[in-house]
Order: structure tokens, then sequence, then C-alpha cells
């Protein structure tokens, strides 16, 4: 356990957590709605520091990053504790169950990044699984010391997190992926017990500090696919994040509390199409293989990184396509 940022003491032994919007206050002897953060005799503790519940070397698509450094690796680590309870939740067993821990340091992590480096095309560190910013004391020290090891952070969030605590973050935050749930309050509110407004605000603000962002929505048959949300989530992705932001589209398979079948293929096809018209990037996920996965250039529609038979990147050239001169957003 390490003593919690972000919070501040109330009379009578109870704690306000300023870290998420959620803002919860509690009494001694009681954890946050994230069920980490936790009130010990008035001083509030996040009693998962130095433990990781997930762990493992992934490929950077899998984040999924499509647009940062494609074809290298990421040492991927994840810790319990999550400040949504969305009922298709797809890492419920990690976010919300009670799974084996091992005990992990920063410097640890850092050094085993390291090692791994001697044999694949390691970039650095992705926090991932559940929700990072629910580890944040950890994930906080950990990027410092990779960043000062030539290591690149990256962030897998739902970004339900408050300004000051992403300010303090992202000077040693390379990429993020953003998970938005929905593009309706009514969604985030009944399926996910959070909300969108702040999740938007999280994309802004790492956006305009220069973090490379790319967004996941996963579509569920019914509750968040419908042809007019779709538009409005694409006209804010190109409007406020920029046409050349990767969108991801991910098919819904039944998990935790949600048992709907999954999403049909042909929904994923036309919400891609919708979102072609003002977006440069968008990809399917959980679909297998295909022209889905890979990039192509907006100007000519070249080729450039090949991921349905292996990750191979061509026709790139100091951050432009080498066919037509087209500048892509694609940090190789």
């Amino acid at each position: 356990m390490k003593e919690a940022l972000w919070y501040e003491k109330l009379p009578e032994g109870k704690v306000h957590c300023g870290l998420c919007p959620h803002d919860c206050t509690f009494g001694q002897g009681l954890n946050g709605k994230c069920r980490v953060r936790k009130n010990i005799d008035g001083v509030l503790y996040s009693t998962n520091y130095g433990k990781a519940g997930g762990y493992g070397l992934d490929p950077v698509e899998k984040k999924p990053l499509y647009h940062f450094h494609p074809g290298t690796y990421v040492l991927s680590v994840g810790a319990r504790g999550c400040n949504l309870k969305c009922r298709f939740c797809q890492n419920w067993e990690l976010a919300h169950g009670d799974q084996d821990e091992m005990e992990v340091t920063p410097l640890g992590l850092v050094n085993a990044a390291e090692r791994y480096r001697s044999f694949y095309d390691v970039a650095g560190l992705a926090y991932t699984y559940s929700e990072p910013f629910m580890w944040y004391e950890f994930v906080y020290d950990t990027c410092r010391l990779a960043k000062e090891s030539g290591l690149k952070n990256i962030i897998v969030t739902n970004g339900f997190v408050k300004e000051e605590p992403l300010k303090e973050i992202l000077p040693c935050v390379d990429a993020m992926n953003i998970d938005i749930k929905a593009f309706t309050e009514e969604f985030y509110e009944k399926m996910a017990h959070g909300s969108l407004k702040p999740v938007l605000e999280t994309a802004e603000r790492a956006k305009e500090y220069g973090c490379h962002i790319e967004i996941t929505t996963l579509l569920i048959p019914g509750l968040n696919d419908s042809p007019d949300e779709i538009e409005k989530l694409v006209e804010w992705v190109s409007l406020t994040l920029g046409r050349d932001t990767p969108l991801h589209f991910s098919r819904y398979f039944p998990s935790y509390k949600l048992e709907i079948e999954p999403t049909p293929v042909e929904v994923l096809e036309r919400s891609r199409e919708t979102a072609l018209r003002e977006l440069d990037y968008v990809y399917l996920g959980n679909l297998g293989t295909g022209d889905y996965v890979n990039t192509f250039c907006p100007g000519c529609g070249s080729k450039i990184v090949e991921r349905s038979r292996g990750i191979k990147v061509r026709g790139f050239k100091g951050g432009r396509c080498a066919n037509c001169g087209h500048k892509l957003n694609l940090i190789a």
C-alpha cells in the first residue's frame, strides 16, 4: 500500500478522493467505487500499489494502437480496480474480481522491459487490462522511471479521470487509447455507471498536450450502434481530435453481465463506411483478418502498414507517404 495522491482529509475521519469524477467521500475502513482506494484511519491509501494482476509482452497493435510504432512490442501490465462498472466488461475478472496478484516495483518493470529489448523490438510499457488511472500512484512512478530510461509509456484507459491528475501524468505519457463506450450520457449512466463528458474532456486535453491518441468503441447491438449515434461520434472525433485520428470499432461478444448476441459483421462494416466519410483511418477489431486492419494512405490509397499477414511498414518516409507525399499520422 501507499498513501494516495489527489485526496483531502475531512472531519470525523472521512476522506474525499479527487482522482476521478465520482468524487467519492467515505469514512474509515471503506473503499471508493473503484474498490482499491481505501480510508485507513483517516488516510487514503492506494491498496493495489505494487500489485499486478496481469502481465505480459504484447504487440502494440493489441492495445489497440495502430499508428504508434507498428510492429513493436510493449510490456503490458495491469492491476485490479476500475471506476466504471460496465455490464459488458471484457476484463471483469481483473477489474472487478479478486485475481491472484504478483508483487512488482516500478524499477523492476523498467528493468524487465529493458531485458526484453535483447530479444524483441520493445517500444516501452503499456498500462492496460483494467483501468490504469485507478493504479495512479504506481503508474505515475513507473512512467517517470520509464521515461528516464528512454522507454515509451502507453495508457489504455476509459478516460474517466479528473483534469489535474491527468495533467500531472501527461508529460510522461507518449500514447493513449481512450475507450469511448458510447456517445450518449444515457448509455454511460445505465450500462457503465459513469458519464460521457469527462471522457471526451480527457481526450481533448491529451490531444492538446501532444499525446498520440487513438479511440476505441465497442459496438453493442441495439445499445450504441445506431447510424445516428455513429455519425455523432465520428463528427466529434473529426472536429475535436482531427480527421487523422485513428478510430477502432470492435465487435462485441457476450461477457460479464450482458448476454445479447454478438455484433453483426454488417453493422461494423456499415459503421466503418460512415466513419470513413470524415476520418482517414478506421479499423475493425475482433473480426480476424482482412483489410480492416491495414493502414492505407488517405491521399493515394497505397498500403502503408500490412497487418493481415504479419506487421510490415512500407511506403513511409519522413512522416509522409512515399508514393504521393501525403502527411500521415503515423509514428514509426
